[in-house]
């Protein structure tokens, strides 16, 4: 990396703290796998040994459905949601997190830290307290997806759901939110993320190595989170197949253009209460208003991830039969009411009416995790004087992950610790 006589101060301290935070982040891998050896399993080991016994199922209970007449239904609890990266997917843990404590479910966290070792494929000893034969109801963090790793941990009637987003916003966003953490990107002309865009999408193989650290936040960064090879290539053979994989492995596929379909369909699969899916934006970035891809970069990102448009086309595609399933009138008064509920619930609950800087947010409690080296993500500050009736659910609607995740039981030690050195070197 150049560095100009003017510049050369900012760039000694740039490199002193990149060298000291890979220095730690090494430190903190060591550390983390001696506490958390994996778990080995014999091969002669009976299988159904190490699939979780789930206990016996609660009693049948009553719907709130916007729906003509009120259905009889069994909520169900059991629930695999594959969290990908920069998809509105910390605002879908919140709703988990607060349907899970309601009922007193029992989550499958990571040990340590908040997510299961990504980017490595996701093994079921990551699991903190795993054990063979232990079931769990929700599994919702982080992880490359192993869908024979997921299916040993709970029950055989658990909905597997996930989300995907528009493949060139995933890739501009994606781009913005980790280039800090992804050496490729240093060496890109341009002072701001548009022109380093721009640069990297005009001639991406000039810059784009696949073996290089963090490399997969900019090439089909959902085809790496669902599990698949992010560097196959668009006409490969394996490609149909996968598509069926991912058909068979998953009732619900949400996309977050359609955010309020998207939890309204998951409603209905659940058979969950308009309540339970509420919701405010969290973990949003304060430039995240819209795109700034030209007409041109957009195309052209779109063929650079084009595993990414193959899969999103295929689930948009299904996502509307299923909204067609639902009812597209019924959809259109769900959506509203939807809308309605969470509006009124915002001028209740939110400070302002609306996100702040996180400079700017006055409790701990609510302020939410930041990108390396960036304080960009928006948080909210609670009103004074809200009614006993929303107190505590408007707290738990404004709580960030990791804040709820500690609330929950979670040991995110490695987190924790990462944050604390984080702000002792002011990154």
């Amino acid at each position: 990396m150049m560095c100009i006589q003017t510049q050369g101060k900012l760039c000694r301290s740039v490199w002193k703290g990149l060298v000291l935070g890979t220095l730690l982040t090494t430190f903190l891998i060591v550390l983390y796998s001696y506490a958390a050896p994996p778990l080995s399993f014999s091969s002669t080991e009976d299988p159904s040994s190490l699939q979780c016994h789930p206990p016996s199922p609660p009693k049948p209970q009553s719907s709130n459905s916007t729906a003509q007449s009120e259905l009889q239904c069994l909520p169900r609890h059991n629930l695999m949601f594959l969290k990908t990266h920069k998809t509105g997917s910390s605002t879908i843990l919140n709703i988990l997190f607060r349907f899970g404590e309601k009922h007193r479910l029992h989550f499958a966290f990571p040990h340590g830290r908040n997510d299961f070792d990504y980017p490595s494929y996701f093994q079921r000893w990551q699991v903190e307290g795993y054990h063979p034969g232990v079931c769990y109801n929700i599994i919702c963090n982080h992880m490359r997806y192993s869908h024979s790793e997921v299916k040993m941990l709970i029950p055989p009637d658990a909905v597997f759901v996930t989300v995907l987003r528009n493949p060139a916003l995933l890739f501009e966003s994606a781009f913005q939110y980790f280039a800090r953490l992804i050496p490729l990107t240093w060496k890109l002309p341009g002072t701001g993320s548009e022109q380093k865009i721009d640069a990297f999408l005009r001639n991406p193989t000039d810059y784009y190595d696949p073996s290089g650290f963090n490399a997969h936040y900019l090439h089909n960064l959902l085809t790496f989170d669902l599990g698949y090879d992010n560097e196959m290539d668009i006409k490969d053979p394996r490609v149909p197949d996968f598509l069926k994989q991912l058909d068979n492995h998953f009732q619900l596929v949400m996309l977050l253009e359609y955010f309020d379909e998207s939890l309204l369909l998951l409603r209905d699969l659940m058979c969950w209460s308009m309540e339970d899916i509420l919701y405010f934006k969290l973990n949003a970035r304060k430039d995240s208003g819209g795109s700034r891809l030209s007409s041109d970069m957009y195309q052209r990102a779109q063929e650079w991830n084009a595993l990414d448009t193959r899969i999103y086309q295929h689930f948009n595609a299904t996502f509307w039969k299923k909204v067609e399933n639902y009812g597209v009138e019924r959809m259109k008064k769900d959506v509203m009411e939807l809308r309605r509920r969470n509006e009124e619930l915002k001028q209740e609950c939110i400070a302002g009416g609306g996100p702040v800087d996180a400079s700017k947010i006055q409790e701990s409690g609510l302020q939410p995790w930041q990108p390396f080296g960036q304080t960009s993500i928006q948080g909210y500050n609670l009103r004074r004087n809200i009614p006993p009736k929303h107190r505590q659910l408007c707290r738990n609607m404004l709580t960030p992950e990791i804040q709820y995740m500690s609330r929950l039981g979670a040991d995110l030690w490695v987190t924790r610790l990462w944050g604390n050195i984080r702000a002792l070197l002011q990154f």
